[in-house]
């Protein structure tokens, strides 16, 4: 019995670093995961869903509930269908986890107004569609 026996819960962003560990640690604890991510390199190039489906079958391996979603958290649209899949597979959703952000090696000084604006419309949109659709 965990603490979060019976809960659902969306991680985005759970490909890989925290977003995997929070995502192996709720699953752990008895909650059913979503595991979200576009599988986008660490340099927010190409598409590769690997990294999830392996999060999915390590916590499966373990004996947890885990489904992968490969939607991308600022399209309006494809955040709705994130938290379809919680309700869809798990019956509804209790916890969501906005984890999902882009890396760059910059400093605020040094990024392009490019990248600005890329790292705003996730860390800002993306999490605003995933919560008001949940």
């Amino acid at each position: 019995m965990g603490i979060c026996d019976g809960r659902v819960v969306i991680i985005t962003g759970a490909a890989r670093g925290l977003g995997r560990s929070y995502a192996l640690a709720f699953a752990k604890e008895g909650a059913s995961v979503v595991v979200n991510d576009i599988g986008t390199s660490l340099a927010g190039e190409g598409r590769d869903t690997s990294a999830a489906d392996a999060v999915v079958a390590e916590i499966k391996a373990a004996g947890g509930k885990a489904v992968a979603n490969y939607d991308d958290i600022t399209d309006w649209d494809a955040a709705r269908r994130i938290v379809e899949t919680a309700v869809e597979t798990f019956g509804g959703l209790h916890v969501v986890v906005n984890n999902a952000g882009i890396v760059r090696d910059r400093m605020f000084v040094s990024a392009t107004p490019e990248e600005w604006d890329a790292t705003m419309h996730v860390h800002l949109r993306g999490h605003f569609c995933v919560s008001r659709h949940a």
